[in-house]
């Protein structure tokens, strides 16, 4: 398969890797160490029309694809991981499901701000007693009938952008009855930000992308009308494993950048920094762990590009995606300690990036489905029941 980027697509790589350099940077920096949301930044970022990448220009998007949000995300993430999540979260997870499950009334009313990047959503799926178990959901909505109005109750954890300034919804997921064999009916609804009820926790304190936002979230006898269910009612459980399949090949491209990105840094330091009379690259060790992060980083950009391609021309990709998932995530923690390791004492000092992207790659190998449920999807895919 041929993974050569069109002229568009290069255009766009080089703009964002502009950006990414010109831009963030300089600041991400001190918005990291301050634990704070680099509200300009993401303004740019909208202004750039990066929320809208993969949305069609009707809704105020950029009319692009998945493809185009992977390059964004790796140039970006090449950088810092924080300004990354905080776009793969607003596009994946808070304004796909709208595009991929939402009415047409839905759809205009929510699409053109959350594509322009002057809303952020939110996807509500984890809670504190079910993460890899999203099946075992626990937060309830049921149809008050006399009001018209979903009456939700519950609470969800480490959800990112809910608590922004400029978050306007989240889309939550719900038990909202049982079927005939007593399962539980889990529902998707979108509950706007300041709904009475609506809670949102102070920001947790975390071990890396400190400069995004992650929240508790709590509901309690929050309502909501009954058009803000998203998709059919019961369907929730397979929409959010529709999203979570497209967002392991964004995830995957932000975890390739990040291992690029501890690779670009090296081998700068690798070049400047002497050591016994000459630069440390001159050694034949350190030739080795680069050429190692090297070819793990191509690896990984071949494997979320294959599952991008596959999902941009309608083909199978569920296994693609988990297979780049795995792998490009185990490759930044491979690569983020690699480049600590040569760094020396300087990859454990927080004013260099490598330090920063050290913190950010571990919450890779776990977000959006952790390494072993990455195996578990795999297998199945080669046939073998879970």
């Amino acid at each position: 398969m041929d993974h050569r980027l069109t002229p568009e697509h290069e255009e766009l790589r080089r703009t964002v890797e502009e950006f990414a350099h010109d831009v963030v940077a300089p600041k991400i920096g001190e918005f990291y160490e301050r634990h704070e949301f680099p509200y300009e930044i993401v303004r740019e970022m909208g202004r750039m029309g990066l929320f809208g990448l993969p949305f069609p220009e009707e809704y105020g998007g950029m009319g692009g694809d998945y493809l185009a949000l992977g390059l964004a995300l790796e140039e970006l993430a090449r950088v810092d991981s924080s300004v990354a999540i905080t776009l793969e979260a607003g596009v994946s997870l808070g304004a796909m499901p709208v595009f991929r499950f939402g009415t047409e009334e839905q759809k205009r009313e929510w699409l053109p701000r959350l594509c322009s990047g002057e809303m952020l959503g939110a996807f509500g799926l984890t809670e504190p007693e079910c993460g890899s178990d999203a099946g075992g959901t626990r937060t309830t909505a049921r149809l008050d009938e006399a009001t018209g109005e979903w009456v939700i109750n519950g609470t969800k954890c480490f959800i990112t952008n809910s608590g922004t300034d400029i978050t306007g919804l989240v889309t939550v997921t719900a038990v909202t009855g049982r079927g005939a064999d007593g399962k539980p009916l889990i529902s998707t609804i979108i509950v706007p930000s300041g709904t009475p009820g609506f809670t949102v926790a102070a920001p947790y304190s975390k071990v890396g992308w400190n400069a995004s936002d992650t929240r508790e979230l709590s509901f309690a006898d929050v309502r909501v009308p009954a058009a803000n269910l998203l998709g059919e009612q019961g369907r929730g459980y397979a929409q959010f494993l529709r999203i979570l399949d497209e967002g392991r090949i964004a995830i995957s491209a932000l975890a390739t950048g990040l291992a690029q990105g501890c690779l670009d840094e090296s081998v700068a330091y690798a070049k400047t920094r002497e050591a016994f009379g000459r630069p440390i690259g001159g050694n034949q060790a350190i030739q080795f762990k680069l050429a190692d992060m090297e070819m793990k980083a191509h690896t990984a950009r071949v494997s979320w590009r294959d599952a991008a391609s596959r999902l941009v021309h309608g083909e199978p990709f569920k296994k693609q995606a988990a297979i780049a998932k795995l792998y490009s995530s185990t490759v930044a923690v491979d690569n983020a300690r690699e480049a600590t390791q040569i760094h020396g004492g300087y990859g454990f000092m927080n004013e260099y990036p490598v330090a920063r992207m050290w913190r950010d790659s571990k919450i890779l190998e776990i977000g959006e489905g952790t390494s072993e449920v990455q195996r578990m999807l795999i297998a199945r895919e080669l046939g073998f029941a879970g």
